[in-house]
């Protein structure tokens, strides 16, 4: 796929790390851009940026999906190109014991079911509906109608302590990044995903300096945490390869995360 002007963009997650990365990245060759994000501030700061549109949007709730995609579609058009960076995560043992006091406790299931809608159900609920949106459009020169980037991490491969609903939502991506790729393999619409490593986002930016400074030093090489400008490169390269379907593709500097 060739990227300029005539052709439209959704980034959810778009208002910062790795979604607003990208969202400039694309909109730098010329597609306009739509962010999808619940931090209005920082949306609407960044849409402003990159002459895109903001929409705020909760990717659990249906109904603001769709007031968000008609949103965008109302300004650019149908969206060619859906990138998925919407997400969250903790860290909660699945059962514990308090050293303190020898009290014990669980994973509170409510939050592993929040974890499992906004990471997982959020991004399949975007996919079908941009896809089926892509399916109104005539495809282009080289038999495409679209493509779709998802994110779900080394934690898919390599889940850590605590990780168990993190890792469970991001491997249901990969798991079913094939899947849908077959589904949608008659229709011109490519769809994969990439498992980024140790990154650099506002989820790290408040941690203290040691211990950014000791991710890094676990990065065999280079030593050093990821930058979202890299994952942009990548969601690009998946954007415009023609070739590339079906894949889901590590971001990592080779790591490989010990248990804790």
């Amino acid at each position: 796929m060739q990227l300029d002007s005539s052709i439209a963009a959704i980034v959810t997650g778009g208002a910062s790390g790795l979604g607003a990365a990208t969202a400039r990245r694309l909109a730098s060759r010329g597609v306009k851009v739509a962010l999808f994000d619940f931090n209005e501030a920082q949306g609407t700061a960044v849409a402003a940026e990159i002459g895109g549109v903001f929409c705020k949007v909760d990717v659990t709730s249906e109904e603001q999906v769709d007031a968000a995609f008609a949103k965008a579609r109302a300004a650019h058009g149908q969206e060619r190109i859906l990138v998925n960076c919407a997400g969250t995560g903790n860290a909660v043992k699945t059962a514990s014991r308090d050293k303190a006091t020898g009290e014990i406790k669980h994973f509170p299931l409510a939050n592993f079911d929040r974890i499992i809608q906004i990471n997982l159900v959020g991004t399949f609920r975007c996919i079908a509906k941009s896809a089926a949106g892509m399916l109104t459009l005539d495809m282009l020169e080289d038999g495409e109608r679209g493509a779709i980037v998802n994110t779900a991490s080394v934690a898919a491969q390599d889940g850590q302590m605590g990780q168990a609903a993190y890792t469970a939502s991001k491997a249901g991506i990969v798991g079913m990044t094939l899947p849908i790729a077959r589904d949608l393999m008659g229709e011109g619409i490519r769809v994969n995903t990439i498992l980024p490593g140790i990154f650099d986002t506002p989820l790290l930016q408040g941690a203290p300096d040691n211990v950014k400074a000791a991710l890094a030093a676990s990065v065999p090489f280079p030593k050093r945490l990821g930058k979202p400008e890299e994952y942009a490169t990548l969601a690009e390269f998946m954007i415009t390869t023609g070739y590339m379907n079906g894949e889901s593709v590590r971001l990592d500097g080779a790591i490989r995360m010990a248990p804790r």
